[in-house]
């Protein structure tokens, strides 16, 4: 089974459309580690079934904002709901990517009564898009997490790659908050152009000071 989510978005006037989706799969401890956009491999028809549900979903409690519908997939192409999270996902940027929009704006946007952009429809998509978690954890030692001061913290500088961090040199990291540092977005016209792409920007990205999950990810992609 697949764990793929749909991107709904709805304005206070009625309007709403699903922003295609992103497959969530590979996890640990229910956690998700890589997200992609589209679902690689997704029949046409099952994708606007998909989609058509999600916006079923939403629309069913007048839903206002961006919000997620979360389904199971099988080998068969049946889909299963699981849950809706009414807010913005950590994987959004994977969305914002392929569709060239701001999902943020468009919450302010649609939270002061305004409709959302009429050009903002499903098919308008670009490419492919794979985001990376990357944690202050140690995979060698069952993912425990790792803590510490950061004495280098350097992010690469490359086309097509979109880094979303709060954390800097010099900070300190500790167990009391999430150990996520940082996600590694990657923008592409292919599927295998954007894993290639991810794969050499988590090859240039230098953290010390902790221990972190950046080459567990490389293994996964690679």
């Amino acid at each position: 089974p697949r764990h793929v989510e749909v991107q709904v978005f709805c304005d206070s006037l009625g309007n709403a459309v699903y922003l295609f989706e992103r497959d969530c799969s590979v996890q640990r401890r229910h956690q998700k580690i890589i997200e992609e956009a589209p679902a690689p491999k997704l029949p046409d028809g099952v994708r606007e079934q998909m989609g058509e549900a999600a916006l079923r979903a939403a629309k069913s409690v007048n839903y206002v904002g961006a919000g997620t519908v979360e389904f199971l997939l099988d080998s068969t192409g049946h889909f299963y709901f699981m849950e809706m999270n009414t807010r913005l996902q950590v994987e959004h940027p994977v969305t914002e990517q392929v569709h060239g929009v701001d999902i943020v704006q468009l919450q302010w946007q649609v939270a002061t009564g305004q409709a959302r952009p009429s050009d903002l429809e499903v098919n308008s998509t670009c490419g492919h898009a794979i985001e990376v978690r990357i944690n202050a954890e140690d995979p060698a030692a069952d993912f425990l997490p790792s803590v510490g001061t950061l004495t280098r913290c350097l992010w690469p500088q490359m086309d097509g790659i979109r880094i979303d961090s709060g954390v800097r040199q010099g900070d300190r990291i500790t167990p009391h908050y999430d150990p996520m540092l940082a996600k590694i977005i990657a923008h592409g016209e292919t599927r295998e152009d954007a894993t290639g792409r991810l794969v050499a920007a988590i090859e240039a990205t230098l953290i010390a000071g902790v221990e972190t999950t950046l080459p567990f990810c490389r293994d996964l992609l690679c």
